[in-house]
Order: structure tokens, then sequence, then C-alpha cells
């Protein structure tokens, strides 16, 4: 079965509390899903990121969180794709490219000029889905964006 991938609200926080744990876990933060459940329950209740959440047979098997930004010099809206995780058990499934699918989208719809994100250098699994995707680097770093318009 294929993914599916819905903007998640608050009534999703059971699902994303413990996905989100694992995230920060896996960039070496101890486990804390009090601390989790909080900092995303307080990023959709005010509205400051938009977030996407990804299942396999009706169960969570991933998220992705985008922060709002703007660019100056285009005079327009930009978002930054800050944190994408897919359980180990459901990768290699099509889930992280439902979610990078999603976030563009989704950012598309908003009017945004690009998609943002950055990786760890070490981090080669990421690398090759975001070159695949389309996504280019620049300056020299690890960063990638993805135009969504014309330049």
């Amino acid at each position: 079965m294929s993914p599916t991938v819905r903007r998640a609200s608050l009534d999703d926080l059971d699902a994303l509390a413990p996905l989100f744990d694992r995230y920060r876990h896996f960039y070496t933060q101890r486990y804390d899903e009090d601390a989790s459940r909080a900092f995303i329950a307080q990023r959709l209740q005010r509205d400051e990121s938009a977030v996407f959440l990804a299942e396999l047979d009706a169960a969570p098997v991933g998220f992705t969180q985008l922060y709002p930004t703007f660019s100056s010099v285009r005079a327009a809206r930009v978002w930054v794709l800050n944190d994408l995780f897919v359980n180990a058990d459901a990768r290699r499934r099509g889930v992280a490219q439902a979610l990078l699918d999603a976030a563009a989208g989704f950012a598309r719809a908003d009017g945004a000029v690009r998609l943002e994100l950055e990786t760890n250098p070490d981090n080669a699994t990421a690398q090759a889905l975001y070159d695949a995707g389309g996504w280019q680097r620049y300056d020299g770093t690890l960063r990638y964006h993805l135009p969504l318009t014309a330049a």
C-alpha cells in the first residue's frame, strides 16, 4: 500500500509526539516525549509551522515540518523544510518522497518561491533522496533549495 499524507492538526498530537521524539533522538537528543509533545503542540496551536503526517495502513510512520520565512530580495514567501522523519520499518516505501511532495504542493499553493532545507554532511541517504527529487545544492554548502517558480 502507498503512503497517505495529510496536514496535521492538534488532533494528531498523539501520533506526532512519538515520531518527533524519535526524530530528535536521531539527532542525539535524549528521549523526552513530554518535551517533544509540548513543542509540537505549541507549533500547531500557534500556527507557527505546517506539519504533514504520513501513514501506511492507517498507522503513523513519518512527518515533515515546515517553517515560514521570507526572501527580502525576491519579496516573497519561502518555506524551510526543517524536519523530516520516517520510522525505520517504513523506509524505502515511498514515505519520505510522499512527504516531500506534500510539502512542495503546500508551498506552491501558498505562493512560495522555494523550499529550503539543510542536512548533515554524513547523511548520504537524505542527500541521495534530495538529489533525485530535483533539489539543488547552493552556496557550496549542503543546503538545498527547490525552486517552485521561475526566477
